[in-house]
C-alpha cells in the first residue's frame, strides 16, 4: 500500500514557543521518539510535520492538544506530552477550561488550574467520598473548601464541616492559653484562610455563629452523624488508624466527604499508624470512593516550592 505524503505547519506564539518545545526541545523529542517515520522540523517559531498523511495527521492533533494543554494549565513537560501522545485523559484534562467554582468576595474567580485539580472536581461530582493525596502547595485544601462553598451556595448541602487532627498538641489542648476557640485556632487556621477568601467577613461570621459552617479538631467528630453536609478532613496523614475509621463512619445521608493529606509529612509518633496510609490500601476497591493523586506539576505556590519538592524526592541520602 502506497501512503500519500503530506505536510502540515503549526505557527507557535513566540511568548510560549519555548514552553511548547520544552527545554532543549525535550517535548518535541518525545513525539519524535513515538513517530520516527515523521519528520518534525522546528524553525523560527514554526513546526513543520512531514511524512505519511495518516501519521502527519496524528502528530498534528497531538501538537494541537499540547498547545491547548499549555494554554489551560500554563505548563507542559515531558510527562504531559507522554499522556497526550497516548491520549490519556485528554478530554477530562481540557474539560474544565472555563469552570469557575466560586468567586471570592472581591470578585476573583476560583477554578481548577492544574490537571489533577480538574480530576478532583470531576471525582467529587461522581463520588460521595474522595481522597485528595499529594505534596504541599498543590491546592488540595483550598480547592476542597471552594467545592464545599459552592455546594453550600447551591443548596446541595445544609452545612460545611471542616476538621483537622491537632497532632502537635496530641489532641490535648489544655496547656495552651485562652478559651477553647483560642486553643484550637492555630491548628485550624488554613481552613479559615480559604473561607475568608470566598465568603464576605460578616456572612462568614454569621455562618460560624449559627453552625452552618463548623470548624473543629478531629477528636470532636466522635459520636456525630453528619447528614446533608460537605465535610473536609484536612492533614489526614496525621489521623491515626482508629481516628480515620471513626471519622469515615460519621458519614450520613446526602453527605460529601473530601479527605486531604500528604503521606510524606506524617507527624505522628513512630509507634502510631497513619490512618490515611491505611485507608489508601483498605478502601481502594470500594465503589463510590475515589483517590486523586497530586504531584509536583500541581504546585500552585511560589515556583521554588516545586523545585524544593523535587529536590527532597530525589534525595537518596539518609
Amino acid at each position: 500500500m502506497i501512503e500519500i505524503l503530506s505536510e502540515k505547519t503549526i505557527l507557535l506564539d513566540k511568548a510560549v514557543a519555548l514552553d511548547i518545545l520544552g527545554a532543549q526541545g525535550a517535548n518535541i523529542q518525545v513525539i519524535r521518539q513515538y513517530f520516527p517515520e515523521v519528520e518534525l522540523v522546528d524553525r523560527d517559531y514554526t513546526l513543520k510535520i512531514l511524512g505519511a498523511e495518516r501519521l502527519v495527521n496524528q502528530v498534528f492533533e497531538i501538537l494541537q492538544s499540547c498547545i491547548l494543554y499549555h494554554k489551560k494549565f500554563n505548563t507542559l513537560n515531558v510527562s504531559d506530552v507522554e499522556r497526550l501522545v497516548h491520549n490519556q485523559d485528554t478530554e477530562s484534562l481540557l474539560a474544565h477550561k472555563n469552570d469557575v467554582l466560586v468567586f471570592t468576595h472581591q470578585g476573583v474567580k476560583i477554578k481548577p488550574i492544574t490537571p489533577n485539580q480538574c480530576k478532583l472536581v470531576d471525582s467529587v461530582s461522581k463520588n460521595d467520598m474522595v481522597f485528595a493525596i499529594g505534596a504541599a502547595g498543590t491546592g488540595k485544601t483550598y480547592l476542597a473548601v471552594a467545592l464545599a462553598v459552592r455546594a453550600l451556595k447551591e443548596k446541595q448541602v445544609k452545612r460545611i464541616i471542616l476538621t483537622r487532627p491537632a497532632v502537635e498538641a496530641g489532641e490535648n489542648l489544655g496547656f495552651l492559653p485562652g478559651d477553647l476557640k483560642e486553643k484550637l485556632d492555630p491548628y485550624l487556621q488554613p481552613l479559615y484562610d480559604g473561607l475568608r477568601d470566598m465568603i464576605a467577613p460578616d456572612k462568614l461570621q454569621h455562618y460560624l455563629d449559627v453552625g452552618t459552617i463548623q470548624i473543629a479538631p478531629l477528636a470532636f467528630m466522635r459520636g456525630r452523624t453528619l447528614d446533608k453536609a460537605f465535610v473536609i478532613l484536612d492533614e489526614a496523614q496525621n489521623a491515626t488508624d482508629k481516628q480515620m475509621k471513626m471519622f469515615l463512619t460519621r458519614m450520613g445521608q446526602e453527605a460529601q466527604f473530601i479527605i486531604t493529606g500528604d503521606p510524606s509529612q506524617i507527624d505522628l509518633p513512630k509507634n502510631q499508624k497513619s490512618g490515611l496510609v491505611e485507608a489508601m490500601q483498605v478502601l481502594k476497591n470500594i465503589q463510590g470512593i475515589d483517590f486523586v493523586l497530586f504531584d509536583e506539576k500541581d504546585v500552585v505556590r511560589h515556583p521554588l516550592v516545586k523545585k524544593i519538592i523535587n529536590a527532597y524526592e530525589n534525595n537518596t541520602e539518609v
